[in-house]
């Protein structure tokens, strides 16, 4: 591999994205667009809606919640740690491919330079040999058009979470890089705005002030953001991109314990159950006491439903569960992505368990296979899930992210795979 395409790869891995707030990635709710805080049946309620740790173990329970025993039974809580990652698939492959070209075209005119500075001595600049030399070359000028402010982003994730009836906790870090490659007026450039890391612990429970109908949840969290300035890596210095991250990891780690450059914030949730089919939930998250990282951050409340069929839902050996579910997200954030259909996320769900005791009230089962699908922000997503012996699962999804100004301006197309184990 030579060193422009490594330029290009290591740029893209080490880097963080910015987000109006620490944002965690579920990938169960970001397949079905995003709609969840009215779900939230499981770890999930922790990031979504705290209120939603009232179901867990209550569902599929015929005992405890009788109006929902027809559920699948969500066991006595769940217990996992995820590692994942994304990125645009198809970007990166192409401009994997235009990299390649263009090394080639810069090796061929560098040894014509060579050539030339050679034969004749009073060409003393090699540079500009090599320069007069890509210019020259029509296959040049088209292979850098087609990255010109070619944008690129990828995402990594750690999560360990803790979820029980009415009490869960969990710490997570979350981030990206969004890097761009600019053509330049003569050479190519890497450019990435801003590193963003960031790292957040949280705990929080939940209580049913109505039992087995409505329930409220409260959750606090601490969080840490490192950002730093923007990073720029043309062609003729990349050969210091080492020493340049070996810089920025540097002034992460400095003050990462330091008190000073952490926030604290609380996550409020309501849900209730208005018949054993349907559920609405809101929650109120974010709401930081000081700015992080120098920015101020915008609460996030959102609205939404939950409908589950119950003729579509069984509790048995090989039970089966079925969600879709609306939400009206983000509801204060109105500075960027106004339009109404920016805020308006859909999906549904359908989780099958193909191999199990049956018998059992679904407490063994082998092999499940979840397949989800919706729209967020006017952007379609999907995803799929397999669970191993509840002890290892695999997800994938994809979802879009408006990255202008009104949906369907500028659609960042977001492909996440992670793994996780525990029960």
């Amino acid at each position: 591999m030579n060193k422009l395409t490594i330029l290009v790869l290591i740029a893209c891995a080490f880097g963080i994205a910015t987000a109006k707030s620490p944002t965690h990635f579920s990938l169960r709710a970001e397949s079905m667009g995003g709609a969840h805080v009215a779900v939230v049946d499981d770890k999930e309620a922790l990031h979504y809606n705290y209120a939603g740790l009232t179901q867990i173990n209550r569902l599929g329970n015929y005992d405890k919640r009788p109006e929902q025993g027809y559920y699948p039974r969500n066991w006595i809580g769940d217990a996992r740690v995820t590692f994942g990652g994304a990125g645009d698939i198809f970007a990166f492959l192409s401009t994997y491919g235009d990299v390649k070209d263009l090394q080639d075209l810069f090796r061929d005119a560098q040894k014509d330079a060579n050539t030339i500075t050679f034969n004749h001595p009073q060409i003393s600049s090699t540079t500009s040999a090599i320069l007069d030399s890509l210019v020259k070359n029509p296959k040049y000028i088209k292979t850098i058009n087609s990255y010109d402010h070619k944008a690129l982003e990828a995402r990594v994730k750690f999560d360990a979470e803790l979820a029980f009836h009415n009490f869960g906790a969990a710490f997570w870090m979350n981030g990206s890089v969004a890097p761009y490659i600019d053509a330049g007026l003569i050479l190519p450039y890497v450019v990435v705005d801003t590193f963003i890391i960031d790292a957040v612990a949280q705990m929080g429970g939940a209580y049913e002030i109505i039992p087995n109908q409505l329930s409220v949840g409260l959750g606090g969290k601490i969080v840490k953001r490192h950002k730093t300035n923007m990073v720029t890596i043309g062609l003729a210095n990349y050969n210091t991109i080492a020493d340049t991250l070996k810089e920025q990891l540097g002034d992460g780690t400095d003050d990462f314990f330091d008190s000073k450059t952490f926030s604290f914030g609380i996550d409020l949730g309501v849900l209730y159950q208005f018949n054993r089919e349907i559920r609405f939930g809101a929650s109120l998250r974010d709401i930081y006491f000081k700015s992080l990282a120098d920015e101020t951050l915008i609460p996030n409340f959102t609205i939404g439903a939950n409908y589950s069929p119950k003729f579509m839902n069984s509790n048995s050996g090989f039970g089966r569960k079925f969600n879709v579910a609306v939400d009206f997200a983000d509801m204060f954030n109105n500075e960027r992505n106004y339009k109404f259909f920016t805020h308006l996320n859909f999906g549904f769900e359908i989780e099958q368990n193909i191999a199990a005791f049956p018998g059992l009230n679904n407490e063994i089962r082998f092999l499940v296979l979840r397949l989800a699908g919706g729209f967020r922000g006017g952007y379609p997503s999907a995803g799929i899930g397999i669970e191993l012996l509840r002890f290892f699962s695999v997800e994938a999804a994809t979802w879009g992210e408006e990255r202008g100004y009104y949906t369907g301006q500028d659609e960042n197309r977001i492909y996440m795979v992670q793994a996780s184990i525990g029960f």
